[in-house]
């Protein structure tokens, strides 16, 4: 199995934090909001499975509201395989500005962008769960419910509503970061059930499910008929504390900023603090590949002397300088063909990887109006995937190319994670891979060269040819002889 040795432990999730906060910068203010909507809607739509599965529950205290719990997890599911835009788990975007990636007005504006489509979201279920009347049901029990909920949530003091604000944001937050540990859906949709249904049924605060949830029981109060109150034995007056501006002093400002310190606060600059302490120095990440031994009777008959990396990389005369202009970098990957570079210090040491990717990507950041004073070390990735000269090529080109989550789907106990009816070589075929085209390689700690997708089939090429022309002499004899 083919595991780059970055992809496990603490720091590996970081790396994945800080791309997924970079990423929520990035996206147009169109796309953001719309996204931001659809989250507002699936938070919303969770609080209503909640209501359905705790009225008229006799369960007990614990087992209804566990009950509930589960039922909302259903919400952060949506979210998160839906791709939709949720403030809670949005300020994780804190871990960009950390790293100087984005400013801070650009970060105010990412959390901004994302609670107002939120709260649009929110407020348009609440108008089409009024429409349909979804109170009535269960003769109002349903929105009487709703009724109470809504008004204990108004009833915390200020401090209390921000504690609970800081629990609930500190699990979503944690169930979105155990998220990028997998690529399957089917596992990070189990990730995060039991934080949600923790921070649910023990009644910590949720601002966008507030944004709901809160909306709804003022709807009620407002608009219910008197058929609906004389069902369920109440009036409106019982619950004219469910207003507007106690809502917004009592409830939303405070597990706002709750939700802030927990996310933002405890679970990224936490990690962040604890795990890069030394961010700021540059310092590179060099993960080497551990590269499969292909069986036996898969090798080619090619010599192993022949089909060594460093048989086949080019040199590292290729390899940029930290502090060299991005404009003289440009110049110098078209030169050498390349779509990227290793990075070296004034040591000559390894201190990222500058591909023309970080180019594009700051470009259009920038409205295409770059820094002319930008530097290599500004663009670079300090993240670096890195192979041995002594490695095989074809063990390379195995990892370049094949997936094994995709192609074996098991997990390490040898359960079934996804179901096919695919062969192993269709699966193949349409796999989706992100991995680099370019590797520096590495020999005693030091780089030596780079080797490229190009180079591996340039080094496989003899085999749709003669492959006798790359075995020894006593290699070919014994083949004439048998």
């Amino acid at each position: 199995m083919v595991t780059p040795i970055h992809t496990d432990g603490p720091a590996a999730l970081l790396v994945q934090a800080e791309q997924y906060a970079e990423s929520k910068s990035r996206k147009s203010t169109r796309m953001a909001v719309g996204l931001a909507m659809m989250a507002g809607l699936f938070i919303g739509l969770a609080f209503v499975f909640y209501l359905t599965v705790t009225t008229g529950s006799n369960a007990g205290w614990g087992l209804t509201r566990l009950m509930g719990g589960l039922a909302f997890s259903m919400g952060l599911i949506l979210v998160v395989l839906g791709g939709a835009e949720l403030f809670t788990s949005t300020v994780l975007s804190m871990l960009a500005r950390a790293n100087g990636k984005i400013s801070t007005r650009s970060l105010l504006y990412t959390w901004a962008r994302v609670y107002v489509g939120n709260l649009c979201g929110a407020l348009l279920l609440v108008l089409i769960v009024m429409a349909a009347g979804l109170y009535q049901l269960d003769d109002g029990q349903w929105g009487l419910n709703a009724l109470h909920v809504a008004q204990h949530k108004l009833h915390h003091s200020w401090l209390q509503a921000f504690s609970l604000g800081v629990l609930c944001n500190l699990l979503v937050c944690l169930a979105i970061w155990m998220t990028f540990t997998s690529q399957n859906p089917l596992t990070k949709a189990v990730m995060v059930i039991l934080p949600v249904a923790m921070f649910v049924s023990t009644g910590f605060e949720h601002s966008v499910a507030n944004m709901f949830m809160v909306p709804l029981g003022m709807s009620i109060a407002t608009f219910a008929p008197d058929s609906f109150w004389q069902a369920v034995g109440s009036s409106p007056a019982a619950f004219n504390d469910v207003n507007l501006i106690q809502f917004i002093s009592a409830n939303l400002i405070p597990v706002t900023l709750g939700n802030i310190v927990g996310g933002a606060g405890l679970v990224g600059m936490g990690y962040w603090l604890i795990i890069n302490p030394e961010r700021e120095h540059k310092t590179a990440h060099i993960s080497a590949l551990t590269l499969p031994s292909a069986p036996y009777s898969e090798r080619p008959i090619m010599t192993q002397e022949t089909l060594t990396i460093k048989n086949n990389m080019q040199s590292a005369q290729c390899a940029l300088k930290a502090q060299q202009f991005v404009a003289d970098a440009l110049e110098q990957l078209n030169r050498t063909k390349l779509q990227g570079a290793p990075v070296v210090d004034s040591q000559n040491q390894l201190v990222g990887f500058f591909s023309v990717q970080d180019v594009l990507v700051d470009l259009w950041w920038n409205d295409y109006q770059p820094d002319m004073d930008a530097k290599v070390e500004d663009l670079m990735r300090t993240e670096v995937q890195t192979v041995e000269a002594d490695q095989s090529v074809i063990e390379l080109a195995q990892y370049m190319s094949i997936d094994n989550q995709v192609l074996y789907p098991v997990s390490d106990a040898g359960i079934a994670t996804r179901f096919t009816t695919q062969s192993a070589l269709e699966r193949a075929k349409t796999q989706t891979l992100s991995r680099p085209y370019i590797y520096p390689v590495m020999k005693d700690e030091r780089l030596v060269g780079v080797i490229t997708r190009a180079d591996v089939i340039r080094a496989l090429a003899p085999l749709y040819g003669n492959a006798m022309d790359i075995l020894p002499a006593d290699a070919k004899e014994g083949l004439v002889t048998a």
